[in-house]
This record gives C-alpha cells, structure tokens and sequence, in this order.
C-alpha cells in the first residue's frame, strides 16, 4: 500500500471530519420565533379560506346559474319548440325581464348528417323558432340576433344517437 506524505491515518481523519462538519452545516436550523405553547391563546387569527364567489349579476354565469337551461334540444331535421323546451325559453325570459339591456345571441346547432348548406338553413330556423317564442312571450326583437353554425360546433363527437341528439340544439348567449 502506498504511503502519503503525512501516512494515511490523519489524512483520512481529516476527511471524515471535514465531510462531518459539512453535512452538519447543512441540518434544519431552529425558526428565528416558535409557535405559541398548545393551549395558550396567540394574538395571530387566521381567516377561513374564501368560499366561491356568486357570479356577478348579469353575467353569463349569472344566466345558466338562473335559468333551467341555456339550451333547447330538437328531434331530427325539426324546428319546433315543444314543452320542455316552451319552459326553458320562458325562464330564459324572466332573465332577461330582470336586465333589460341585455341582449343575446341564439346559435343553432345541427348534428353531422346532412350537408353543410342543409344544416346551416336548418340551424338557422331553429335559432329563429327560439328567437321568435321568447318574442312572443314580451323580449323585445331588438336584443336577440341569430346565428348558425349548422354542424360546425358539436359538443358530442360521437355518430350515434345519443350524440346526435346532444347536436340538435339552440343555445342562448349574453351579448353585453
């Protein structure tokens, strides 16, 4: 075994002590104020984290939180308001009876089948029969627009029924 110039006894002491002063730098060290004894009372309170804020009145989140729904749903390659749909629109419209300067969009939906220029004139009467029922029970035209999306915007994916009928819909947006 080779001999260091000093022998290798207080070289490798030398080391171990080094190395243990290092890692002992390296502990926790003590927090500059304790907490207060369990049992004694302290000056601090803390508050109770925030719950969820109510949507601001008005607002988009205000109208599908108050209303049964912002969509109406169709049957195939129809346009005609039933009654579920008949009591969506009329909560819709005691909404809207509560903001009058609010305005709002209808989108029509459609579902995949058909072509392009046969379901946007099909998403467009279906905007139109919601448009018009909410009309009819005392919303001023002036503060509901249209537009059709036909097969453009699905929120199902899907090509089977179920998907489909998620498709077929009218959905009514807040404007300003």
């Amino acid at each position: 075994m080779p001999r260091l110039l000093f022998g290798s006894r207080p070289i490798f002491a030398a080391t171990v002590i080094a190395g243990s002063l290092a890692l002992a730098a390296c502990g926790a060290k003590a927090p500059k104020q304790l907490p207060p004894e369990p049992g004694t009372g302290s000056t601090t309170t803390t508050m109770p984290p925030a719950g969820p804020t109510a949507p601001v009145p008005g607002s988009q989140a205000d109208f599908v939180a108050s209303v049964a729904s912002d969509t109406i749903h169709f049957d195939t390659d129809r346009f005609n308001i039933d009654t579920a749909s008949m009591a969506t629109l009329q909560s819709q419209a005691q909404w809207l009876g509560r903001y009058p300067a609010k305005r709002v969009t209808l989108e029509g939906h459609c579902d995949e089948r058909g072509t392009r220029d046969y379901n946007i004139a099909l998403g467009e009467r279906r905007a139109n029969s919601a448009k018009n029922y909410l009309v009819s029970l005392g919303v001023d035209a002036a503060r509901i627009t249209t537009v059709s999306y036909g097969k453009e915007r699905p929120i199902a994916l899907g090509s089977d029924e179920a998907s489909w009928a998620q498709n077929r819909r009218a959905v009514t947006v807040t404007v300003q």
